[in-house]
């Protein structure tokens, strides 16, 4: 924690948002637990009109209609099965505690909302004729990602690589975070039309984070102690 005339200050708003994602996952189709959608095919249904709606669809986005502009705020709140929300909120409770800390609890909400409707937005903008429905937090945790690269570079960061059989290794932010923004570009450049993972979306909010921290913040506030421990290559 950092210290202030006041004592620690705590992460009050990455805990907001990590419950307000999981509470709206919950109450969701995706989630199984509202019994309210049914299941089987009423299930399927109910979960695709629930991602069409709360979700950005860039074709849609384009369209004029009034609604569709709030789409990349509601799509960061909606998740589409359990391991997309539990590997987004782990990255959010990482790397956004710290973050928030630095900040300061107002501006750090409004950068993960900003840096995270930018992200999406950017995504439909490059897929304006995409029908496919894009749904998470990723682009606003990426934000927060690429602003802890120039706040905590040198924070250790506890690692787990697959193909290093997941040992647990200790290094830098730096390396952890330029080595997973090679992984999304290499990964965006390899995609196709089909559904996935919306590696463009990742690219966007990184950058977008570290590019208004170094405007923001600038050297004098970069800050080289260690951090806690986190987990995983696991992409948001």
């Amino acid at each position: 924690m950092i210290e202030t005339s006041e004592g620690p200050r705590r992460p009050l708003m990455t805990y907001a948002l990590i419950a307000a994602c999981c509470l709206v996952f919950a109450l969701g189709p995706a989630s199984g637990l509202n019994p309210g959608y049914g299941t089987g095919g009423d299930l399927l249904r109910a979960q695709t009109g629930y991602f069409e709606r709360w979700g950005v669809v860039p074709s849609a986005l384009w369209s004029g209609a009034p609604a569709e502009p709030l789409t990349p705020l509601t799509a960061l709140f909606v998740h589409g099965n359990w391991l997309h929300l539990l590997g987004n909120m782990l990255f959010l409770y990482v790397f956004g505690a710290m973050a928030e800390e630095r900040m300061g609890r107002l501006q750090f909400t409004l950068f993960y909302l900003a840096t995270g409707y930018l992200a999406l937005l950017g995504y439909a903008a490059a897929h304006a004729g995409s029908t496919q429905t894009l749904v998470g937090a990723s682009g606003a945790i990426s934000g927060v990602l690429g602003a802890f690269l120039w706040l905590f570079p040198r924070a250790r960061v506890t690692s787990l690589f697959p193909f290093l059989f997941f040992l647990p290794l200790r290094f830098p932010a730096w390396v952890v975070l330029l080595f997973w923004f090679a992984l999304q570009w290499l990964a965006a450049h390899g995609a196709d039309d089909r559904p996935g993972v919306a590696y463009l979306a990742h690219l966007v909010g990184f950058s977008l984070g570290f590019l208004y921290a170094w405007v923001r913040f600038g050297r004098t506030t970069r800050v080289n102690r260690a951090a806690r421990p986190s987990e995983g290559e696991s992409q948001p």
